[in-house]
């Protein structure tokens, strides 16, 4: 598999990872409604409720606590490296097997929160899985950095609510890491990325606090 694993932040906590299945998945069914339910104006009061309970634990306004920050009032930063969309629903989630160093694959379905034209996936959320893939890819073989660039080709409509397979083919050279992605149905390729990244050295990381 290569160097250890790169982990930078705390991981999620398992009540953050229930939450945010819940809300990607209660979003998706809002954004179909026909008409006006009062359960939605519940559901509504619920979460505003819960917002203003939960919100005097979090730091007003603060960063989180990494680098210069670590020792100060910020809040905790979260492991962005792996499954972000497991604690964050703006992110979407994904199946990834890592098979070393050079490759790895997957699956991937889109809900209707990540709906652009009609039936199909918003190509910036496309833009958002292929970089977090490829991030994911990376960490787990220990070796990645700052993203420099990526180039996302759109080949064909995405569809939404479908099981879709992708697979990352991946190279370092010259202190570079270049990833590229495919995103398939069957034997249709619809979408193609080239994603680079700084090779750096772990030892290099700023510090970043734990939970307190």
């Amino acid at each position: 598999m290569g160097e250890a694993p790169w982990t930078f932040g705390e991981r999620a906590l398992p009540e953050q990872e229930r939450f945010a299945r819940e809300v990607r998945a209660l979003c998706s069914v809002v954004l179909g409604m026909e008409r006006a339910d009062p359960g939605l104006d519940d559901v509504t009061e619920l979460l505003r409720g819960a917002r203003e309970r939960l919100a005097g634990g979090v730091p007003e306004g603060a960063g989180p606590r990494v680098g210069a920050l670590v020792e100060g009032d910020g809040r905790v930063y979260l492991d962005h490296g792996q499954d972000v969309g497991g604690f964050n629903p703006m992110f979407p989630v994904y199946r990834i097997e890592v098979h070393g160093p050079g490759s790895a694959t997957g699956t991937v379905n889109f809900p209707v929160c990540y709906e652009g034209p009609p039936g199909l996936v918003h190509g910036g959320f496309l833009g958002v899985f292929a970089d977090s893939v490829v991030q994911h890819h990376n960490c787990a073989v220990g070796l990645t950095g700052k993203t420099r660039g990526m180039e996302l080709r759109y080949r064909r409509p995405v569809p939404l609510l479908a099981d879709l397979d992708f697979a990352i083919a991946r190279t370092v050279a010259e202190g570079t890491v270049t990833s590229v992605l495919t995103l398939a149905a069957g034997d249709r390729t619809l979408c193609e990325a080239t994603v680079t990244a700084v090779a750096s050295d772990r030892t290099a990381l700023p510090a970043v606090s734990p939970r307190r």
